[in-house]
């Protein structure tokens, strides 16, 4: 199998299917095991004493690996299930990535609204120049949506 890191970076790994996740740990990361988190199929590789077989790994599979700076066990670190999001939890935290688009849009209308009203302020290179902004906006929103 290849052990794909983070960087890109492979190395091939002569394993059997019968070894297990935990025996694949300590032969290539020796004393590394409670650090390393091994992530097959998107799924997190957690039980350490399943099997490759069971994994379904085959030949050439490509296993990723993740170094963890804590030192805590492996077992004990558990992913948050989805599906046990509450109902009223916002689906995006409120921030600025979030509230990035809708200023820009505001901005915008306000820049267009000033254009249409009040059209001696606005030169040809402005009006050019807020037509583009708001192509790059529009191109912006779609791309996020």
């Amino acid at each position: 199998i290849r052990l794909k890191f983070l960087n890109d970076t492979e190395e091939v790994a002569e394993v059997r299917p019968e070894d297990t996740v935990g025996g694949l740990k300590s032969k290539y990361f020796p004393g590394q095991e409670n650090q390393m988190k091994f992530i097959y199929r998107g799924q997190l590789l957690q039980d350490q004493g399943r099997t490759l077989r069971s994994l379904h790994v085959t030949n050439n599979c490509v296993i990723h690996c993740h170094r963890s700076c804590s030192a805590t066990p492996a077992t004990a670190t558990t992913l948050p299930d989805p599906s046990a999001v509450p109902p009223d939890a916002p689906a995006l935290p409120l921030g600025g990535g979030t509230l990035l688009l809708p200023v820009l849009m505001v901005l915008l209308a306000l820049g267009w609204y000033f254009r249409i009203h009040y059209r001696q302020l606005f030169s040809a290179p402005g009006t050019v120049s807020l037509i583009g902004v708001t192509v790059l906006v529009t191109c912006l929103a779609l791309g996020m949506y």
